[in-house]
């Protein structure tokens, strides 16, 4: 039981992770719209707020070619002194920069912008987004159908363990039959029995996994700073711990019921 939840505990982990890198590299995903030159500022504030409308647009904002021709000296770091005087003949384009509330809507809107009037161009790395949201989703598949195939091989292990054990005591449980006594004066105290196992299951699988995934968490945190897995300290990860207690108590609860029940017909 501790191996089967032990797994189940540590593949849930991977999954939030893989869900939460997923998310974060998804909101990183921008439209950029390069605007007409000839725009007055009414026009501007006007296109603005039709894109803020469309439906499915998170965020707007307005990128004046003063502020790009800074963040372009930004990039060029130590060598922004080749741009030196680009300042009186700046040809960059006004722009918005726009973030979708999810990456499949990003399509849709950026067609409805290249539309409208006064859009000179829109970028949005289309083939880069349609990638990204096909690996999003098989990411998302493959981490549901292995907690799911976990948790049935959890379920199976658990009560094929419990299943020996009445197995074990079935003359015990004969007796007790002869002897008049009732299905859940038998029942009880297996019942019983595969709650204490269960929880114990479950304590010992959460504590194992908390400190691996604690040991993960700081090795990753100095060796990949830039990769930010789930803290312990976010409700998600006490919840997965708090789950996997009462995922040992359940199927200890119902592994003892149902394997207990064959022996009663006796």
């Amino acid at each position: 039981m501790i191996i089967s939840l032990l797994i189940l505990g540590s593949a849930l982990l991977l999954v939030l992770n893989v869900n939460q890198l997923t998310d974060q590299v998804e909101s990183g995903v921008e439209i950029s719209v390069f605007l007409e030159d000839d725009l007055s500022g009414d026009e501007l504030e006007s296109l603005g707020e039709r894109i803020k409308y469309l439906g499915g647009v998170q965020s707007v904002n307005f990128i004046s070619r003063y502020r790009a021709l800074g963040e372009l000296k930004d990039s060029f770091g130590t060598e922004r002194e080749v741009l030196d005087g680009l300042e009186e003949n700046n040809t960059l384009p006004n722009s918005y920069r726009i973030k979708a509330l999810s990456t499949n809507r990003v399509s849709n809107i950026a067609r409805k912008i290249e539309g409208l009037e006064g859009v000179e161009k829109v970028r949005y790395g289309r083939e880069v987004v349609e990638q990204l949201m096909i690996i999003s989703r098989w990411v998302r598949i493959s981490g549901l159908a292995i907690v799911v195939l976990l948790g049935i091989a959890a379920i199976f292990l658990i009560a094929t363990t419990i299943r020996l054990s009445v197995y074990a005591r079935r003359q015990e449980i004969g007796i007790m039959k002869i002897l008049g006594a009732t299905n859940w004066f038998i029942r009880m105290p297996f019942i019983l029995e595969g709650m204490v196992l269960g929880i114990l299951g479950g304590l010992i699988a959460a504590g194992m996994v908390y400190l691996g995934y604690h040991t993960l968490v700081v090795k990753v945190s100095n060796t990949l700073p830039f990769l930010e897995l789930i803290s312990q300290s976010q409700t998600m990860i006490n919840y997965t711990l708090l789950g996997l207690v009462a995922m040992g108590l359940s199927l200890g609860i119902m592994g003892s019921a149902i394997s207990v029940r064959r022996f009663l017909k006796v």
